[in-house]
């Protein structure tokens, strides 16, 4: 009785101190992804972005919320899982950039 006490104060001590790094690592890829979408919209408004180009860039940042929950889902996000992540935010900086200043644009 007692090793299933103690092994269930263990499991619940990891869990509840596994939470925060996981949601420290959340809050800086949510910050930067907020920063994207951000830059998506105000590129949009300007139109430096066509409608097509402005689909492409808002469903990748989809599909990166997607990884994002996919990797989370367990509470725990291992390095692995965020350097694919970080990874995706760091393709999609470059494609909002690329997209632009391509010399396209909405009028």
């Amino acid at each position: 009785m007692k090793k299933i006490i103690i092994s269930a104060l263990a499991l619940l001590t990891i869990t509840f101190a596994a939470a925060p790094m996981a949601q420290a690592q959340s809050h800086r890829s949510e910050a930067r992804e907020s920063r994207q979408e951000y830059r998506i919209h105000r590129n949009a408004r300007r139109g430096e972005l066509t409608p097509r180009e402005y689909r492409q860039l808002q469903r990748q940042q989809h599909r990166i919320d997607r990884a994002k929950r996919h990797a989370a889902r367990d509470g725990y996000v291992s390095p692995r899982e965020r350097r694919q992540v970080e990874r995706m935010q760091n393709r999609a900086s470059k494609n909002i950039y690329r997209k632009s200043n391509n010399g396209r644009g909405y009028y």
